[in-house]
């Protein structure tokens, strides 16, 4: 309790002061704060911390980001000059597998220059260690508006669920926001505002205005994706995104906790926990095809890796490994990477793809 206690202070002190904070302000806190938040203290990731990704499941997942990346340049005319940048690279897993994997074509290795855009100093100095090795200079950005202009290749794997989401309850004919307050108990606990969001209807998906009572709707800002959407079509280049969210825009409550790989209460330990919501993929393109890039998908993870050739990638590294723990190690990591079952990511993870207008279907989306 005693690690949870100055974040948790601090959200009762701003909700005693200004009354029920905006689920998207508590998240926002819980894992952004400069001092106490979740990402700005540790490093979640791995057995040791609170969820695994899929870098961190096999290797096989970064290199073909990689080789996706590649393809994506020549089918840009191979510039001479190309920004790679990835949203929320984690440990920095994935951009060393990636990078490695290109490395079949030198053209493209020569070409680039890495910016990774990251908030925490704990990953990011992971991330350095990861990376160190890489014979290119790399760039850290606070946010993707710090990175330079120009054509760019953009991977964000995991990054859209953690940013901040917003709830309303549709209640007595009107759309009110979901807030979080202190119960009777002196508990964090989940409120309603009295007045309804104004005009709120007008902005929701069509086939959510009709939903019944009392359902609840998640949202997300759109700035994050507007500014991705409005590099590509200005800059050109193409991004790719992988999260775990549904294809189109629904009512339902997808925010969730996780801690030490078990799901927990949003509102118990404040800033100890990672909280996460599934990705509206339809409200994500529709904000970056605003911007005038071009959406593609969202597939399922398993179909994207596949097409990728993530099979035979597994077959040639069992043909080279060198003990049966290994052999053993690789199938179980494309299981769950291309599962469709309950362990595996194949189905609940998807991929969506934007690109320049020039571009066309970029690889994998076919």
């Amino acid at each position: 309790m005693a690690e949870s206690a100055p974040l948790e202070a601090e959200i009762r002190r701003r909700i005693t002061a200004a009354g029920p904070m905006p689920v998207g302000e508590y998240m926002a806190l819980c894992l952004g704060d400069p001092t106490h938040g979740y990402y700005m203290t540790r490093d979640p990731l791995g057995a040791r911390g609170d969820f695994i990704t899929a870098p961190e499941i096999s290797q096989m997942f970064g290199e073909l980001i990689g080789l996706w990346m590649a393809a994506v340049w020549k089918q840009m005319g191979a510039p001479d000059r190309i920004r790679i940048v990835e949203l929320g690279p984690g440990r920095g897993t994935l951009m060393s597998d990636a990078l490695r994997a290109v490395q079949v074509m030198p053209g493209f290795r020569d070409a680039l220059t890495l910016h990774l855009v990251e908030i925490s100093p704990v990953l990011r100095a992971q991330q350095e260690r990861t990376l160190n090795a890489l014979p290119l200079s790399v760039s850290w950005h606070a946010a993707l508006e710090e990175v330079p202009k120009g054509p760019a290749i953009i991977v964000a794997n995991e990054f859209f669920d953690a940013l901040p989401i917003n709830h309303a309850v549709k209640i007595d004919g009107g759309w009110h926001e979901r807030r979080i307050g202190i119960d009777a108990n002196g508990n964090l606990a989940f409120t309603v505002a009295r007045e309804p969001l104004p005009h709120f209807e007008r902005l929701l998906p069509p086939a959510v205005r009709e939903a019944p009572e009392p359902s609840i709707f998640e949202w997300r800002a759109d700035s994050v994706a507007m500014e991705l959407g409005r590099r590509i079509a200005n800059d050109g280049g193409a991004a790719l995104a992988i999260d775990y969210g549904h294809v189109e825009s629904a009512t339902g409550e997808t925010l969730q906790a996780v801690g030490q790989h078990a799901y927990a209460n949003p509102l118990t330990a404040p800033g100890t926990i990672d909280l996460t919501a599934h990705v509206d993929f339809q409200a994500l393109a529709h904000a970056i095809e605003a911007m005038g890039a071009n959406a593609f998908g969202p597939i399922e993870q398993a179909d994207f890796l596949c097409r990728l050739g993530i099979e035979t990638r597994a077959a040639a590294l069992k043909a080279k490994a060198t003990s049966r723990t290994a052999a053993t190690d690789i199938d179980s990591g494309l299981a769950r990477l291309i599962g469709r079952g309950r362990t595996g990511m194949g189905a609940l993870f998807k991929v969506a793809s934007f690109a320049h207008p020039s571009l066309g279907v970029t690889p994998g989306f076919e």
